[in-house]
């Protein structure tokens, strides 16, 4: 019987980097959590235990570090940029190379209308998101952000669904919609100002989301995506999941009481898991 080696890849992952950027007047502070992931000539080191192609993927971390010095002063998109190619150019072992990035959301605090120079504070759970595949001179460029939380308390229902001898849930003409949205996209071509696209796509994943009336979750991906779409030329594809955050109308009736959509139990699991993706025709 023969064997072989089918597709393998080894990098280094959770390289968590922080980094100050001291402007004249105030300190810049990001925070970030890198992957890494090479593929290429590596067949003898898994048949052989030969490791003269093997770039460590220790050294894959320090080079991480040591580039940010310089090189990430702007978006993650172009860091990640940077790196992919540094990897490939340096290594001709190397033919493709997939660089992941999630920044953490840090915010100047704010006093009496204005921002302090260096003290900070958190934005939850919410990350901006970048990966970068490169291969040979072919480049991929996504970006996104994941586990946004978001809410509304209104402008939402899901009726006229299948009822067979299983279903339990009561149709809902207004009920608070509540998802941890991660929406990724895909640009058509490396782009300019990544940052302030990621900026404005973002903020008309919000806006559609708050104003859409919404008969469903899936309606309301379908429509973020939509916007988004036709906003940004330069978005190619784009795909969310948005898992329902279930807020349950409580019953208070046991003590004389009557709900009027007023009191929720919020439930983490079970939960809906609702995706989709948009392309253009």
């Amino acid at each position: 019987m023969k064997i072989k080696l089918g597709e393998n890849a080894y990098g280094k992952n959770a390289v968590e980097l922080s980094k100050i950027i001291r402007h004249a007047n105030y300190h810049e502070f990001r925070q970030v959590s890198v992957n890494t992931l090479l593929e290429g000539d590596f067949e003898t080191a898994y048949t052989q235990g030969d490791n003269t192609r093997i770039l460590p993927t220790d050294t894959q971390k320090n080079t991480v570090y040591a580039l940010a010095k310089d090189h990430f002063t702007g978006s993650i998109e172009d860091f990640a940029l940077y790196l992919a190619n540094h990897f490939t150019t340096n290594n001709p072992q190397i033919h493709k190379v997939q660089v992941e990035i999630q920044e953490y959301s840090w915010t100047r605090m704010q006093f009496n209308g204005e921002l302090h120079p260096h003290a900070y504070t958190s934005g939850g759970a919410e990350k901006h998101t970048a990966l970068i595949l490169q291969e040979g001179n072919t480049l991929s460029v996504s970006a996104g952000v994941a586990d946004l939380l978001i809410l509304k308390t209104t402008d939402s229902a899901f009726e006229h669904y299948i009822q067979d001898a299983y279903t339990t849930l009561k149709p809902a003409s207004d009920r608070i919609l509540a998802t941890q949205c991660t929406a990724t996209w895909r640009y058509a071509k490396p782009a300019g100002d990544f940052s302030a696209l990621f900026s404005n796509i973002r903020q008309t994943l919000l806006h559609t989301f708050a104003y859409h009336k919404s008969l469903s979750v899936q309606q309301t991906l379908y429509d973020m995506g939509k916007a988004v779409l036709e906003a940004y030329d330069a978005v190619q594809e784009i795909s969310l999941v948005m898992p329902n955050k279930h807020h349950i109308p409580f019953n208070l009736e046991p003590f004389g009481m009557k709900n009027q959509n007023e009191v929720f139990m919020a439930t983490d699991a079970p939960y809906g898991y609702i995706s989709g993706t948009l392309v253009r025709e």
